[in-house]
């Protein structure tokens, strides 16, 4: 039975299938900050309209915050993947990258979760966005950039509200004028 992610938000809801079987880190990390409430009560800090959403990082609680887009989960915690082995996260709370196996490759489709990094081995943590146009070009697999952002999930309910996500209104910055709120994340 495939774990199925519930994302409400200030806009709707919507349900994501995780990857489990071919991303067990990503998943497991993505599991853990969920089911904990880590990923409640913050923004989406970047939306750009046919290219993606982005989300997860803890500075964004505050939607106005210069520092969000910069930040993750707390050095040195651990989580279980979801093929059960223990994992600690950086110190910057960066995980594995789990990219390089043919069964990972998975590409950024419309309606795709992926990992957000800042192209440094073990720099994803908590932020993620969900692709709104075919961004192959953010294929790890892709040798058109140097991008390597893993996918992990896909919307599989609800696309319509990523979607209305994707089409608010934004600053110079990509950020929301009226805030997007994630009111939580609960795996299932």
């Amino acid at each position: 039975m495939p774990s199925i992610a519930v994302l409400t938000t200030s806009m709707g809801v919507f349900e994501a299938e995780l990857y489990t079987e071919v991303m067990p880190v990503t998943c497991g990390n993505f599991i853990d900050l969920a089911n904990s409430g880590f990923y409640d009560g913050i923004h989406f800090h970047r939306v750009i309209p046919d290219f993606m959403c982005q989300f997860g990082c803890p500075y964004a609680k505050d939607p106005t915050s210069k520092s969000a887009g910069t930040g993750g989960p707390d050095g040195y915690t651990t989580f279980r993947s979801c093929d059960d082995q223990e994992y600690k996260r950086t110190s910057d709370g960066g995980i594995e990258d789990e990219i390089g196996k043919k069964e990972q490759m998975l590409t950024n489709a419309v309606g795709t979760l992926s990992m957000a990094n800042t192209g440094q081995p073990k720099s994803g943590g908590s932020q993620f966005f969900i692709n709104t146009s075919n961004n192959s070009f953010l294929d790890w697999f892709d040798r058109q950039t140097e991008s390597a952002h893993p996918v992990f999930g896909k919307v599989v309910k609800g696309l319509d509200v990523v979607e209305k996500i994707s089409r608010v209104r934004t600053n110079r910055d990509d950020n929301p004028i009226q805030p997007v709120k994630m009111i939580s994340i609960r795996v299932k």
